[in-house]
């Protein structure tokens, strides 16, 4: 069955004309496909971050190809793969990238190598697979190339590890998986991990270099101008705002870092 949408997230940025190059390829062959923008400003080859915004964001867009490019091992032995779900299809490099986004749109139900040469641009450079391997093979299946035409079978599929997440009485612990545009930090653990730890009312949210007294929250607007917040996100994690101001820059935090959650010195 064809597709008329094609989304794309990459960490290209908006400097160059890599993302520009991509569109081109998928409308010189398919030019009644459009395409949906994720993102192209995850930070440069953070295959975390690339996963969580694709992931985060599937469940929202129309039945599309999907790529994702973030790609440090590109021309290296890692493959290409098409990934198929029950709400769409995925295409990008095997390193993580594709599986949390693959869980959202209903789980995997068969992946290929994208070993087909006929399937990608006649020239194939090392290190620009958007272009020549990933576009092409956009277009092609939401042209309704059977993407078992692209190659072999592929059984398992690399995964990232599990962020860290522990809750125990009185505290939790957290890894951190994004840093959003706003400065608000989003962390691995859920309301459920909170519940768990007990913490209610005013908490104490720390990083390496500073501890600040955080509100548990529903919205930005529960505490004063530049008071800070845990709340629980629009992807059902749990996240640290300051109202008005940069959670990131007040406690020092960035993606694999970890935060710890406490009861609060001031809680009564």
């Amino acid at each position: 069955m064809a597709l008329t949408w094609v989304s794309m997230t990459t960490d290209y940025g908006l400097r160059d004309g890599f993302v520009a190059a991509c569109h081109g390829v998928i409308a010189r062959l398919a030019p009644a496909v459009r395409v949906i923008d994720v993102t192209h400003e995850v930070p440069p080859q953070d295959v975390r971050h690339g996963a969580m915004a694709l992931a985060q964001t599937v469940p929202f867009l129309p039945e599309a190809v999907h790529v994702a490019v973030v790609d440090p091992g590109v021309g290296t032995a890692r493959l290409g793969v098409v990934v198929v779900t029950d709400g769409g299809v995925l295409v990008g490099p095997d390193n993580g990238l594709l599986l949390p986004a693959a869980h959202a749109l209903g789980g995997v139900r068969a992946a290929y190598e994208l070993a087909e040469p006929s399937l990608r641009l006649p020239v194939t450079s090392a290190t620009f697979h958007g272009r020549d391997v990933f576009a092409p093979a956009a277009a092609h299946l939401a042209l309704a190339v059977l993407p078992s035409a692209f190659g072999n079978a592929v059984e398992t599929l690399v995964e990232l590890p599990e962020p860290f997440v522990a809750a125990f009485p009185g505290k939790l612990v957290s890894e951190v998986l994004t840093v959003d545009h706003f400065g608000n930090v989003q962390l691995a653990a859920t309301p459920a991990d909170l519940e768990l730890s007990g913490l209610t009312g005013a908490v104490s949210v720390h990083s390496e270099r500073v501890a600040v007294t955080t509100a548990v929250g529903r919205t930005f607007a529960d505490v004063p101008a530049g008071a800070s917040v845990l709340y629980t996100d629009s992807a059902g994690r749990l996240a640290v705002a300051i109202n008005g101001g940069s959670a990131a820059a007040v406690l020092g935090l960035g993606p694999a870092q970890e935060c710890t959650i406490t009861s609060s010195p001031t809680a009564t």
